[in-house]
């Protein structure tokens, strides 16, 4: 018994130590949005405000990111990625020094290729540095800094005058499903503009006797230029009565476009 209770006493301080060591700073905003002219330069500020007892030093940088099929973004390298915005941003100062409780201001401004209307992205990372000796420091680390933690900025160029917008959605299917009384449909939709779109998808069941519609499901998701992106919907086949049913996808995706949709006929037995 005793045993445990020392385990349990370890545990709990090796937590608290590791809360000690975590990142205590505040950054605002999250995300920057930008909608430069071709040409033009914009610039916004993001606050970094640091919440420890001790100054503390911050260091930023860039990386790409993109959206995988299921809409989460991945990190990727600098200037490596089809949209990356990372070659039109520019930040000052890219390193600021900050007391206790106090709050600086970085600038983060970007310069648009004149004739480029494209969207792009990237994000900005926001460091804590902690300046170490050489007697503390790890031995891996050069220049005696330790990378405390780090806070991610999503960054967003596109040009206001860009108004190219298209989607489409295909290839409505179904897939396994491992719930008892629920089956699970897939859908695709493609981003073939040069906007990043706001979307809604609703699953539409139509009772091909009775024409009787009952909407299932409402998806909302962001969609990116030049990417796919899967969307699952669930049926609750108890939610229905027996019989075929026109099962449809419909994607809209604003007021300037045209709805899009995807169907299959499905029977439903109880």
């Amino acid at each position: 018994m005793k045993k445990k209770i020392k385990i349990l006493i370890a545990a709990f301080v090796s937590f608290a130590l590791s809360s000690l060591n975590a990142q205590d700073f505040e950054i605002s905003p999250v995300d920057l949005k930008f909608n430069a002219e071709p040409g033009q330069v914009q610039s916004k500020a993001i606050s970094i405000t640091n919440h420890s007892n001790q100054a503390s030093q911050f260091a930023v940088s860039l990386a790409d990111f993109v959206v995988n099929k299921q809409g989460r973004k991945v990190a990727a390298q600098e200037a490596t990625t089809e949209h990356s915005l990372a070659n039109w941003i520019s930040i000052n100062p890219p390193v600021v020094e900050l007391q206790p409780n106090e709050t600086r201001q970085i600038i983060v401004s970007v310069q648009s290729p004149a004739k480029d209307y494209s969207s792009r992205w990237s994000y900005i990372f926001i460091k804590n540095v902690l300046e170490q000796t050489a007697f503390t420091a790890d031995k891996e680390l050069s220049q005696g800094l330790n990378i405390m933690g780090r806070i991610a900025v999503e960054v967003y160029q596109s040009a206001e005058s860009n108004k190219n917008y298209a989607m489409q959605i295909y290839e409505l299917h179904e897939i396994p499903s491992e719930k008892a009384g629920v089956r699970k449909f897939r859908a695709t939709a493609y981003n073939s503009g040069e906007k990043i779109t706001n979307c809604k998808v609703t699953l539409l069941a139509s009772n091909m006797e009775t024409t009787k519609e009952t909407v299932v499901q409402v998806v909302n998701f962001q969609s990116f230029p030049e990417t796919p992106r899967e969307i699952n919907f669930e049926l609750k086949t108890n939610k229905l009565q027996n019989g075929k049913y026109a099962l449809a996808a419909i994607l809209d995706y604003g007021a300037q476009s045209n709805l899009e949709g995807t169907q299959i006929v499905v029977e439903i037995k109880n």
